[in-house]
C-alpha cells in the first residue's frame, strides 16, 4: 500500500518531465550552467566575489551560518527554511503565479550571483566546494523541478489548450495544480540537501581545511 502511494505521488511529476523533456533539459542546462559561469566570473573578477561576500557579512548572514555550525540539526532547519521560503517560494513560485514564466529569470539572476559567491578564490572556498558541490547538485535539481512547474504554469496561461482548458482562468488553475505536483519531489530533495549541507559543513569541511 505504501509503495503504491509513493508510486502515485511521483508518477505525476515524472509524467510532466517526460511530457516537457526538452524544457526540462534546457532548465537543467540553465541552472547548472549559470552557477558555473558565475564561479568562473568570480575567479576572473575576485572583486565581485569580495563585494557580494562583503554584503553578506554586513547583513549578518555569514555570522548566522558560523553560529549555527555547532548545531547542525538547527542549521539544517534554517537552510531548509531559506531554500523553501526565500528561493523556492519567493523567487520562483510567487512571481510565476503573477506573471507567466517570471520565476525563471528571477531564479537565473540569483543562481548566477550565487555562483560568484561560491567562486574558489582562496584555499577555504576551494575546500568548501568539495562537499558543497554535492549540495549544489541536489538543491539545484530541486529548483529545476520547480522551474519546470513554473514553465508549465506559464505555458498554460499563454496556451490554455496545453492543459486541456478553454479559458485562461481555468488554464491557470490547472497549471497551478500541475505546478503543485512538482513541489513534492522538490521538497524531498530540499530536505536531503539541507541535512547533507549542514552535517558536511560541520564535520567534513573542517577536516579538509585543516588538512
Amino acid at each position: 500500500m505504501a509503495i503504491e502511494t509513493v508510486t502515485k505521488t511521483f508518477s505525476g511529476p515524472l509524467a510532466l518531465i517526460r511530457q516537457h523533456a526538452r524544457a526540462y533539459a534546457y532548465l537543467n542546462l540553465m541552472a547548472y550552467g549559470l552557477v558555473v559561469a558565475g564561479m568562473v566570473l568570480g575567479m576572473l573578477r575576485p572583486e565581485l566575489n569580495e563585494m557580494l561576500t562583503g554584503s553578506m557579512d554586513e547583513s549578518g548572514e555569514t555570522g548566522l551560518v558560523v553560529s549555527l555550525l555547532a548545531r547542525p540539526w538547527l542549521f539544517a532547519l534554517v537552510i531548509l527554511g531559506v531554500n523553501l521560503g526565500k528561493v523556492a517560494l519567493g523567487f520562483i513560485t510567487l512571481p510565476s503565479m503573477i506573471v507567466p514564466f517570471a520565476g525563471i529569470p528571477v531564479f537565473a539572476y540569483w543562481t548566477f550571483t550565487t555562483g560568484i559567491v561560491l567562486a574558489p578564490v582562496d584555499h577555504n572556498t576551494t575546500m568548501t566546494l568539495i562537499p558543497h558541490s554535492v549540495t549544489m547538485v541536489i538543491e539545484l535539481q530541486a529548483y529545476v523541478l520547480l522551474l519546470l512547474g513554473a514553465y508549465v504554469l506559464g505555458l498554460a496561461w499563454v496556451r490554455p489548450a496545453s492543459v486541456g482548458a478553454t479559458t485562461r482562468g481555468r488554464a491557470w488553475v490547472r497549471g497551478l495544480r500541475l505546478f503543485g505536483r512538482m513541489w513534492i519531489p522538490a521538497l524531498v530533495l530540499f530536505v536531503v540537501g539541507a541535512v547533507y549541507e549542514a552535517y558536511s559543513l560541520r564535520y567534513f569541511l573542517p577536516l579538509l581545511i585543516n588538512s
